[in-house]
């Protein structure tokens, strides 16, 4: 209750501070919003769930803990100060792997593989892939903060459900955050999170993913479990990165109205209802999750196998008419 509060109470010291120092300007070639919105909606998201976390920090294994909180701010940082100043995208991506290698130093780390260097390199994939998925996913009102809500409301519920109880809280404290920054972020939106928000939820989602523990069942199920949770981000950078490469284009540097949510709108739908859809396909990810984790192998295998030639499917069909014509990448969205 705490992190809904600051994060509804700070979010508006956030846009007017945004309306001086972060301006988001309108671009039909690469943005779809058509007024000039501040973009500093992100401190408000950090900054509640930080002090919370900090106030619980005694209940944690405190190396970890500050290991995960320490990285996550200075990438929020970075995100920042891209915000206000811009930065380039290497530069970006040189300080999430930094942070990343710092992670590692303190702790949080996949323990799937028998070998530390494999651990620590799916470590590194997971942790700058989802940061910057969840920042790719922030193209639309009310997109990116919803579907990281959705991901740690289910987080939280794997914690009950495993007896994580602070990896929970964690988990809690971002899902309120992102509720509270969502009652200004709705569709007509009055600000964004930028970089700040979305690199810092990212990275944290990714932690939590990698602290979850699951004793009643075997690691080659349970991998499964938070990247399905993730499955949404994970997708449509996916989609994104394998389009801009068949256009010759580099996926980091090359921004566009390309994404899952763009396509939807494409298709017909309006705006507000292809976050919906979204939404929706977000819960399906999960309750898929929430089976995997209960599952035997066997039952795991055909699950897997389905949802990895659906994906496949997902991918050609959005890359056709109606939803995607190469053209459009150089002219503005209608």
């Amino acid at each position: 209750m705490g992190v809904l509060t600051l994060a509804v109470l700070g979010t508006p010291v956030a846009r007017r501070v945004g309306l001086r120092m972060a301006m988001d300007q309108p671009d039909p070639t690469r943005k779809v919003h058509t007024v000039p919105t501040p973009r500093l909606g992100g401190v408000a998201i950090f900054l509640s769930t930080l002090i919370v976390t900090v106030l619980l920090g005694g209940f944690y294994n405190i190396q970890q803990l500050t290991g995960m909180l320490v990285c996550a701010s200075f990438v929020s940082f970075l995100g920042f100060w891209d915000d206000r100043f811009t930065l380039s995208a290497w530069l970006k991506l040189a300080g999430q792997l930094a942070a990343t290698g710092v992670l590692i130093a303190t702790g949080v780390s996949v323990g799937v593989f028998p070998y530390a260097v494999l651990n620590w390199g799916v470590t590194v994939l997971w942790v700058v892939g989802l940061t910057n998925a969840i920042n790719f996913l922030d193209n639309m009102d009310g997109l990116s903060a919803g579907i990281a809500a959705i991901a740690a409301g289910y987080f939280a519920l794997i914690c009950v459900f495993t007896g994580q109880y602070l990896v929970g809280a964690l988990s809690v404290a971002v899902l309120a955050a992102c509720i509270g920054f969502l009652v200004y972020n709705w569709n007509p939106t009055t600000i964004f999170m930028g970089d700040s928000g979305s690199l810092f939820l990212g990275f944290t989602l990714a932690c939590i993913g990698i602290k979850l523990r699951f004793p009643a069942n075997i690691p080659a199920v349970t991998w499964m479990v938070p990247i399905l949770v993730l499955g949404l981000p994970i997708f449509d950078t996916t989609l994104v990165t394998i389009s801009r490469l068949r256009a010759g284009l580099n996926p980091l540097t090359t921004p566009g109205v390309d994404h899952t949510s763009h396509r939807l709108t494409y298709a017909g739908l309006t705006r507000r209802e292809a976050v919906l859809t979204l939404y929706v396909v977000a819960f399906l990810f999960g309750w898929v999750a929430l089976f995997i984790m209960r599952a035997t192998m066997w039952e795991a295998i055909p699950v897997g196998i389905a949802l990895g030639l659906g994906g496949l499917y997902a991918l050609w069909r959005l890359e056709s008419p109606p939803f995607w014509d190469p053209s459009r990448r150089n002219r503005p969205k209608p």
